[in-house]
């Protein structure tokens, strides 16, 4: 299958639904390789879409990558069926909201595991097979909560987890950028996911969110995926470093 990803192996972590599911689709549709991931056992179902689509792609679940043995499982199993890495994209993540007030450690350092460590451990598995294949794309999911603070929603855990994520990116990029490895963060603003989707049913919600966005609107699954495809492909060769916000424009208001 020809395409913009032709002949690279790409791993995306939570692939069974919203932001991972549809880059998974889409990277198999562009012609790589597609190792995917989930912590639901019922993920394999993303897959299968892939293959009856026409593209390539194998699934490894449930893995908790969390914890450094799930990381060192699906580097793994990325090996073992197609001998190389070229793209990780850490996508999956758990985020647990309280005002600062309501705030136990034991709910800011489950938030930290799930969106710091999640990322760190699957990097470190991964890192010494990017330098092998000669370089690579890292693609790590941030959050405009890292530059944004919210009077309306209990963000301390979260904003500091992506915060973290961030620094961390750049810190990838500069100790890989002499093996050919480039690291780079996405940042969404709301996106419809099945963490968003119960607050879209709240009333008002909805109408706030989008009030803060110069778009107006929600944004969808599909178009954080274009971003890490982008961001996966020889088009963004000379990118590394640097933080995309894929937010309606919600940064720049």
């Amino acid at each position: 299958m020809a395409g913009r990803l032709a002949g690279k192996v790409a791993i995306i972590t939570g692939t069974g639904s919203g932001m991972g599911r549809a880059a998974a689709l889409m990277f198999a549709r562009e012609g790589a390789k597609v190792v995917g991931c989930d912590i639901n056992s019922a993920a394999g179902r993303t897959a299968d879409e892939a293959r009856a689509a026409g593209g390539e792609m194998v699934s490894l679940q449930p893995v908790d990558l969390s914890v450094p043995e799930g990381a060192d499982e699906l580097v793994a199993f990325a090996l073992e069926h197609y001998g190389r890495i070229d793209v990780v994209y850490n996508n999956a993540a758990m985020a647990y909201f309280a005002f600062v007030g309501e705030m136990d450690y034991a709910t800011f350092n489950k938030t930290q595991v799930e969106e710091v460590d999640i990322i760190f451990h699957l990097c470190r598995a991964a890192w010494p097979h990017l330098i092998a294949a000669g370089g690579g794309s890292i693609i790590n999911t941030a959050s405009t909560a890292a530059k944004k603070g919210s009077r309306g929603q209990g963000m301390l855990a979260h904003s500091a987890a992506k915060g973290a994520v961030t620094a961390m990116t750049r810190q990838y990029a500069c100790e890989g950028g002499q093996y050919g490895i480039r690291a780079n963060t996405i940042s969404p603003g709301m996106i419809r996911s099945a963490q968003t989707e119960p607050l879209m049913k709240q009333q008002g919600w909805t109408e706030r969110a989008v009030a803060r966005q110069l778009l107006q609107r929600i944004g969808e699954p599909e178009e954080v995926a274009a971003t890490a495809l982008f961001l996966a492909s020889d088009e963004s060769a000379f990118i590394t470093g640097t933080d995309i916000a894929v937010d309606g424009g919600t940064m720049a208001n």
